[in-house]
């Protein structure tokens, strides 16, 4: 049975609502994650991942590779 979680980013840079589609893709590329949502008005990026080995600095990784600055909010 797979077991799902949480995380939320808070996530600056962000302007419009291509940026948070910018940030979603990077970070539903990363394994185990299944989904990505970002709003770009709160600046949070909230992802649904397998937790099951997930790294959360791999999300944080895809979050800075598009050039916005991230930090975790959740444990």
């Amino acid at each position: 049975m797979t077991v799902m979680a949480e995380l939320i980013f808070e996530v600056t840079g962000m302007h419009c609502s291509s940026c948070g589609l910018l940030v979603d893709d990077a970070v539903e590329d990363v394994p185990g994650v299944t989904s990505s949502t970002t709003d770009v008005r709160a600046g949070r990026t909230t992802v649904e991942v397998d937790s099951a080995g997930i790294d959360p600095s791999a999300i944080h990784d895809a979050i800075t590779s598009t050039g916005y600055t991230a930090r975790r909010l959740t444990d």
